[in-house]
């Protein structure tokens, strides 16, 4: 065998989005065909996640929202340009990648996930705290803007105004 050839068995990803026209039960009949795909071309499923129905930055096919599905697979017998073209040819599916990961185990998974939600959390956390001290300022600033003006009173209007009105240079 050759020095620069590697043993390891390639892990690969794919990230697909099903149109939002099929109801819940042929989402999940779209994603068992799409599994059959990848294990039909030597593939073997290690990890899938349902991300849920989510709103595209683009219209795809006149649709604005679709159903995003995570794999994680082993291809045993290096078929991912089958898998490429089959997942191309397939009508559901509105968009897809493959990429080549490094794999994971169900274990560090559920640490970058529990890291993911607590960076989440902080950056939301950081984002209310802002529009609070947004609104505090907004609150200090609008007695200070009333207090530039001065009421006027009726009298002082009435005043003024016939003082106007015995001017003889109106015209």
């Amino acid at each position: 065998m050759a020095k620069n050839k590697s043993t390891k068995i390639p892990h690969y990803e794919i990230l697909y989005i099903i149109s939002n026209k099929y109801t819940e039960n042929e989402l999940k009949q779209i994603i068992k065909i799409v599994n059959n795909i990848i294990e039909e071309n030597g593939g073997k499923i290690t990890y899938s996640e349902d991300w849920g129905k989510k709103k595209l930055s683009y219209k795809i096919q006149n649709f604005n929202y679709g159903y995003y599905t995570l794999v994680e697979f082993d291809d045993c017998k290096n078929n991912v340009n089958d898998i490429n073209r089959t997942l191309r040819m397939t009508n559901e599916i509105l968009r897809h990648i493959i990429v080549a990961v490094k794999a994971r185990s169900a274990e560090k998974i559920k640490e970058e996930k529990k890291k993911s939600e607590e960076l989440s959390k902080k950056q939301t956390d950081k984002a209310i705290e802002k529009v609070i001290e947004k609104k505090e300022e907004i609150k200090k600033e609008k007695p200070k803007a009333q207090s530039k003006k001065k009421k006027v009173d009726l009298k002082d209007l009435d005043k003024k105004l016939e003082k106007i009105l015995n001017t003889d240079d109106l015209l």
